[in-house]
C-alpha cells in the first residue's frame, strides 16, 4: 500500500514508483504494463521482496514483508514466492532435473523426495523426457518450461514472472502462456511483467503504470470459475 522507491544517482533522486496501491486475490492472473521507465520492474521487485520500498507496505497473507528480519524475509520469498526471469537463470551445468531442485537445496526432505518433486512438476510443464539434458540443449520455449518448473517446485501460492515471453517466439509464448494461466486453476496468483500486448487475452486484469503511478486498472475478461472460486475462499493479497 502507497508504495514508494527512489533510487539515489549521485546529485539525483530518480523517483521510480511515487504512491502505488492495490490489491490482488488469490488465483487471480495479473499483468502489469506500461512504457519503458514507468516502473513495472521496480514494482515487481517491491512485490517480491527483493527490494525495500522508500515508503509504503507489501502485504501478503497478513505478513509485512518489509517489516521481515533479513532472515524471516529470505524463508518468506522461499515460502510463498516463485520467480521467473525473463533471461531463464538457468545453471549451465546442471541437468534440467537438478536446476529444478535449487529451489529445495535448505529443505530438510531427502534427495530421493527432492527429485521425485522435481520429476512430478517437470512432467506438468511436459519435459520429463528432457530432465537429464543440460540448458543448451533445449530450445528457448523449453528453457522457459524449465525456469517455470523450477518456480514451482516448492508449490509456492505467488509467481512473479519478468517478462516471461520476451525472448520466445509468438507459437511460444502462446505455450508459456496458457501454461501460466493453467496455474491459476489451481490456486496460484500469477503477476507477470509485460510489453507485448498479446499477452493481454491470457489475464484476467491489467495494471497500468505510467511516470510510477497506477494510471488505471482494467479488468480484460470475466473471472473463470476456477479462479473466482479460489478467490473467494482466500484472503487477499495486499500491496
Amino acid at each position: 500500500m502507497n508504495l514508494h522507491k527512489v533510487y539515489n544517482t549521485g546529485r539525483e533522486r530518480v523517483h521510480a514508483l511515487g504512491g502505488i496501491s492495490f490489491e490482488i486475490s488469490q488465483g487471480e492472473f495479473i499483468a502489469i504494463i506500461g512504457p519503458s521507465g514507468s516502473g513495472k520492474s521496480t514494482l515487481l521487485a517491491l512485490l517480491g521482496g527483493l527490494s525495500h520500498p522508500a515508503e509504503g507496505k507489501v502485504i501478503v497473507d497478513e505478513i509485512d514483508v518489509y517489516s521481515l528480519p533479513v532472515e524471516r524475509l529470505a524463508d518468506f520469498r522461499r515460502e510463498y514466492l516463485g520467480f521467473v526471469f525473463q533471461s531463464f537463470q538457468l545453471i549451465p551445468y546442471l541437468t534440467i532435473i537438478e536446476n529444478v531442485m535449487l529451489p529445495l537445496a535448505v529443505s530438510s526432505l531427502s534427495r530421493g523426495e527432492k527429485r521425485g518433486m522435481a520429476r512430478e512438476i517437470i512432467e506438468k510443464v511436459g519435459l520429463r523426457s528432457k530432465e537429464l539434458r543440460l540448458p543448451d540443449e533445449l530450445s528457448g520455449g523449453e528453457q522457459q518450461r524449465v525456469a517455470i518448473a523450477r518456480a514451482l517446485v516448492n508449490q509456492p501460492p505467488i509467481v512473479l514472472a519478468d517478462e516471461p515471453t520476451g525472448n520466445l517466439d509468438s507459437a511460444t509464448s502462446e505455450e508459456i502462456m496458457e501454461l501460466l494461466g493453467s496455474l491459476t486453476a489451481r490456486g496460484h496468483t500469477i503477476v507477470i511483467v509485460t510489453h507485448n500486448p498479446e499477452n493481454l487475452k491470457y489475464v484476467r486484469r491489467c495494471i497500468r503504470l505510467r511516470d510510477g503511478t497506477v494510471r488505471k486498472s482494467d479488468l480484460t475478461r470475466p473471472t473463470n470459475v476456477a479462479a473466482s472460486s479460489v478467490a473467494e475462499r482466500s484472503s487477499d493479497y495486499v500491496c
